[in-house]
């Protein structure tokens, strides 16, 4: 019973209650008093035979970025589509659009984070389109909005590169009108491995 309530309150979740239960769950992390431990009964009991994300994750296929444990999440919370450089092209429109138009999700969050090898390797130029080919394109896009403002040339750069990601969900004509609508919020976001804190950048 007190599942199929969090279902159902997931699926009434306003764009401003699913960042807040991000940014929850984040302070979960970093204080080490995360709550979701039961994950393999959570998948039993309430997700079998379907699911209500409230927030879809465009994040990094990094191993030190797993956005369930960063938010504290359980199973069937977080819709998660992961790349090298969290890049978003047509495949990644298309999944989150599923998030959004299919199952409710009111927030979009895309997340990079600290040390990126995929932005770091762009950063270095030719190099990069012999290892991330199909990837590197998109990212170098992003880095000519750049400006360096900072001490932290690879943060700035993560940073522009969510931004950007930001700019071409906020575009996209089936994500647009629900923006409009305040139905749904798309926010860029920021991973410090060395501290778990995930600040969110100013729209």
């Amino acid at each position: 019973m007190l599942h199929m309530l969090a279902l159902l309150a997931a699926a009434l979740m306003t764009p401003d209650e699913a960042l807040k239960k991000l940014m929850d769950g984040n302070s979960h992390f970093v204080n080490n008093t995360n709550t979701h431990r039961t994950l393999m009964e959570e998948c039993k009991d309430t997700h079998l035979e379907g699911q209500t994300p409230f927030a879809a994750i465009v994040g990094c296929s990094d191993s030190r970025a797993p956005p369930e444990i960063l938010f504290d999440t359980g199973i069937g919370e977080l819709f998660i589509v992961r790349d090298a450089g969290n890049v978003i092209g047509p495949i990644e429109l298309d999944s989150v659009g599923y998030a959004v138009t299919v199952l409710k999700a009111p927030l979009i969050v895309v997340l990079g984070h600290q040390n990126c090898g995929a932005v770091k390797a762009a950063l270095q130029g030719k190099q990069a389109s012999d290892v991330i080919p199909a990837i590197y394109p998109l990212i170098k896009g992003a880095l000519k909005t750049c400006q360096k403002k900072g001490v932290d040339p690879l943060k700035e750069a993560t940073e522009c590169n969510v931004r950007k990601g930001v700019e071409m969900l906020k575009k996209a004509p089936h994500l647009a009108p629900l923006i409009a609508q305040k139905k749904l919020q798309v926010v860029g976001a920021y991973y410090e491995i060395a501290t778990g804190k995930v600040s969110f950048l100013p729209n």
